[in-house]
């Protein structure tokens, strides 16, 4: 059953309401070989100029994927905003162009203020000199910034299907010269779902009993694993923690020993059979492992999708 919800410009045209329908129904996409899918339908009947009386695409949403960036949450909750420490660069989702933003100044800012006025100048980005036409201009309009256990998060407006590639949805943090913005508010240590999805972990089964304390784990090639790297090895009971020592290859790891490094790399003693040991570059994690999803129910979602729409009215008439 389709909804209606009202939505407002509250701060400049308060009494002139316009509509936007939710609706659950089915269609067929193209590539589904005929099979219907159900979907989220998003739309209005409101104008985004009421002059020229530009219609507002309707949204279907089939994946609630929305990409973000993050900070470490190592920053603290308050902040001085000043001349020298006010600029980040943005860039959403497989756009080309990084836009720089500027934060109102002040002494001892709580976080909540700079995540506000965060987001209200990345929504401003569409309407500056700079836009690029090429750009998804939703994924700057709607986007939300918040902060959420210590950390800022930027979403992007729109949502995907994918977490990479060109029809990605992403959120992207940079530095602008020597101005300090990108270190201080946590974004310099931290992480964004483009570069989670994109790093692939990769693991290999051993292809020889390994003996604790001795100086080769052999593996099945593929991992591209290299001197100095961080693995773990285990066989579903026993984990060891190690790095890679010099003479490694792609196939046959070396490994600290006793006898000639004073210390024991491996201290246990891992088989091929009953089930076979595996080897994991970095950490021991799913190697399927996707980002967090930001959106992760109907409710939330729903939420977005009047958002998207509501973003984008002309109220003035």
């Amino acid at each position: 059953m389709a909804r209606n919800v009202t939505v407002y410009d509250l701060d400049n045209y308060p009494d002139n309401g316009k509509t936007v329908t939710l609706d659950h129904l089915t269609l067929v996409p193209t590539g589904y070989e005929g099979d219907e899918q159900w979907v989220l339908s998003f739309s209005t009947t409101a104008y985004s100029d009421n002059t020229n009386r530009t219609a507002i695409q309707d949204i279907y949403v089939q994946e609630i994927k929305a990409g973000w960036a993050k900070s470490s949450g190592l920053a603290g909750n308050r902040f001085t905003i000043s001349s020298s420490n006010k600029t980040l660069g943005i860039k959403m989702d497989g756009g080309s162009t990084w836009y720089y933003i500027q934060l109102d100044e002040g002494t001892n800012v709580s976080a909540d203020v700079i995540a506000a006025d965060m987001e209200e100048k990345i929504r401003e980005i569409p309407n500056s000199y700079l836009w690029n036409s090429s750009d998804d201009q939703l994924a700057y309009i709607n986007a939300s910034v918040e902060y959420i256990n210590g950390k800022f998060y930027i979403i992007s407006g729109t949502v995907s299907p994918y977490y990479t590639g060109s029809n990605r949805s992403a959120a992207s943090v940079t530095y602008s010269g020597t101005d300090t913005c990108y270190e201080e508010l946590g974004f310099k240590l931290g992480t964004d779902s483009f570069s989670i999805a994109g790093t692939a972990i990769k693991e290999a089964l051993i292809t020889s009993n390994y003996t604790a304390d001795t100086d080769t784990v052999n593996i099945g090639t593929g991992t591209g694993v290299a001197v100095g790297d961080c693995l773990a090895i285990t066989d579903g009971t026993n984990t060891d923690y190690f790095t890679a020592i010099s003479g490694t290859t792609d196939s046959a790891i070396k490994v600290a020993t006793m006898a000639t490094h004073n210390y024991i790399g491996i201290s246990h003693n891992y088989v091929t059979t009953s089930g076979g040991s595996k080897v994991q570059v970095l950490r021991m994690q799913d190697p399927d492992q996707v980002p967090v999803a930001y959106y992760d129910n109907i409710d939330s979602i729903s939420r977005w999708g009047v958002k998207s729409i509501a973003n984008q009215v002309d109220y003035s008439s």
